[in-house]
């Protein structure tokens, strides 16, 4: 029988902030242990980096969940994937001269990230 594979995943959904501003949040954390990411995500001064790091929470706690027997701390657990989707675009008009309108695009995303627990590597000598 083979061993469970050690991942979970949590989405945000919806969420009102540009695509292109999350994704540079995204990665500059891809590939890191979860506990440094938030240490990481603590210091950046970007709006997004809130909202990313309780996605981040969200899925080493639902890692937690899901495999309550094994004993999984975040400086055992890896961000496996993340990436950023555009969401819904809600379109407002912006009153112009001359009668004219211009449109505004108000941008949303969806945030995914999937943790799972670090590999050890065996060490042959």
């Amino acid at each position: 029988m083979e061993s469970p594979i050690f991942e979970a995943r949590a989405v945000q959904r919806h969420l009102r902030k540009s695509p292109r501003k999350v994704r540079l949040v995204a990665d500059y954390v891809r590939g890191d242990k979860v506990d440094n990411a938030l240490a990481k995500l603590e210091f950046l001064k970007k709006s997004a980096a809130v909202d990313v790091s309780k996605v981040i929470k969200s899925a080493s706690a639902n890692i937690r969940d899901k495999f309550e027997e094994e004993r999984l701390d975040n400086d055992l657990l890896y961000i496996k994937e993340i990436f950023v989707d555009e969401g819904v675009t809600l379109k407002r008009i912006q009153p112009a001269p001359q009668g004219r309108a211009h449109r505004i695009n108000k941008r949303s995303c969806h945030i995914t990230v999937v943790v799972a627990k670090l590999q050890e590597e065996t060490i042959t000598e």
